[in-house]
């Protein structure tokens, strides 16, 4: 089999995978397998065809790759509980980080948490804001 076909054929099957996928997962290889299959066209011998495939394929990983996730990602929502992370809530039972104990009630939910400061006490009633997750706690601090 010829350089060319197999060089056609991982391009083929790259793109494939990446229409498949549709996440940026192969393209970067299939740019470089289309370099390889313009030097094994034009009769370049094989390890310049696998340097080029390794080296465009890295390149356009290392270079393009960043600066697509950025613009791809600019759609995306926050999912499950870090959609949480900044997000005010109000403490339903005193949050006392010496006692280990406290409660916020947030989008309707009733939630274990702690104060951000270590030695924290936050009054019930009072409203909080969401810092992180720790586990299944949220870590909140008061607001103002």
């Amino acid at each position: 089999m010829s350089e060319v076909l197999v060089w056609m054929i991982l391009l083929l099957v790259l793109v494939v995978v990446e229409l498949a996928t549709m996440g940026l997962t192969t393209i970067w290889f299939a740019i470089g397998a289309l370099a390889a299959l313009i030097a094994a066209a034009l009769n370049a011998p094989l390890f310049i065809q696998i340097t080029l495939f390794l080296v465009v394929s890295v390149m356009m990983l290392l270079v393009t790759r960043p600066v697509a996730m950025k613009y791809f990602n600019v759609d995306r929502t926050k999912t499950n509980v870090q959609s949480l992370i900044g997000q005010k809530g109000i403490v339903t039972g005193q949050i006392d980080n010496l006692k280990g104990v406290g409660q916020v009630t947030l989008n309707g939910m009733e939630w274990t948490a702690r104060s951000l400061k270590e030695d924290g006490v936050i009054p019930e009633g009072s409203v909080v804001e969401v810092r992180r997750i720790d586990g299944v706690k949220l870590i909140v601090e008061m607001e103002g």
